[in-house]
């Protein structure tokens, strides 16, 4: 009976632990989670109205100069930038990420992964390993991203996906990514990067009439890299808000699920305790009756 007291103390103390680790750990992602949010909330709208600009402007120019970018081919190759997180301790997040990116796979490019013809570039060391172990053609140029989230090195990762399909090394580049919608709840999404997706025309719309100064081609050159440069910085914002709603949201169901634990296991110790005391208080009257007899 005391062996069974001091196993259950000892699972306390241990519930305990892990408490105020799950509780540390939620409010260092709150206050990582204040900053992310802001960051993304005040970059959004920003990065959504150039992005509607650009589509825009292609779908209603007929090709040339500068609209390289623009340009559907037959898919043959294609490269899918994931983004994941460089920790684990999220609840589902990475492992939903990872579930779109195969998903998108086998639903719209299953013919050319079996060429072997699909790349996944990792932005967050969480994808980079699940797609190695599975021996995918991951690349893990960038990765370490998240080690220091600037605009300068996500710009890195954009500028050599946009070298790549222009090379014709890419036919399609697509991006896997969580969006942010509030700390419970992110939205992961598969994005169309290059080509740069039209907007469907309406039946009966008149065609958009642009007045262009300087020349189109111009402002198409100029503004068609940066514009895609601020669509992949703003889901790399857009997966680290998330990652850290995430974690703050799967830290405070650990911490609730500690405090289950612990009441179950506290009614079990004194139950147990009471137990034993009964015990001891039967074999005292028991003896002191022997002696008695």
């Amino acid at each position: 009976m005391a062996g069974q007291l001091k196993e259950v103390r000892n699972r306390i103390k241990s519930v305990q632990s892990t408490q105020q680790i799950t509780k540390a750990m939620k409010m260092v992602s709150a206050a990582k989670l204040r900053r992310a949010q802001d960051a993304i909330v005040q970059m959004r709208p920003y990065a959504q109205k150039l992005q509607e600009m650009l589509s825009n402007i292609v779908s209603n120019s007929e090709g040339g100069a500068g609209m390289s970018l623009a340009t559907e081919r037959p898919v043959e190759k294609v490269l899918l930038i994931v983004i994941t997180s460089d920790r684990g301790l999220a609840g589902a997040y990475n492992s939903n990420l990872i579930k779109l990116a195969k998903s998108t796979i086998v639903e719209k490019y299953a013919a050319q992964h079996k060429k072997g013809n699909v790349t996944v570039w990792n932005i967050g060391k969480k994808g980079y390993e699940h797609f190695v172990k599975l021996n995918y053609k991951a690349d893990a140029s960038y990765k370490d991203i998240f080690l220091k989230l600037t605009f300068e090195n996500v710009q890195q990762a954009s500028k050599a996906a946009m070298k790549a399909f222009e090379e014709k090394e890419f036919d399609v580049v697509e991006i896997i990514y969580s969006q942010f919608k509030n700390a419970a709840t992110q939205k992961f999404e598969a994005e169309r990067f290059l080509p740069i997706p039209k907007v469907e025309k309406k039946e009966g719309t008149a065609k958009a009439d642009f007045i262009y100064d300087p020349s189109k081609e111009e402002l198409i050159t100029e503004l068609m890299p940066k514009i895609l440069n601020t669509q992949l910085y703003k889901a790399v914002l857009d997966a680290n808000a998330s990652e850290h709603g995430a974690r703050m949201t799967a830290m405070d169901k650990a911490s609730e699920n500690a405090n289950e634990m612990l009441r179950s296991l506290k009614i079990s110790y004194n139950r147990a305790r009471q137990a034993a005391i009964t015990t001891e208080l039967t074999e005292i009257v028991s003896g002191a009756a022997a002696l008695q007899g």
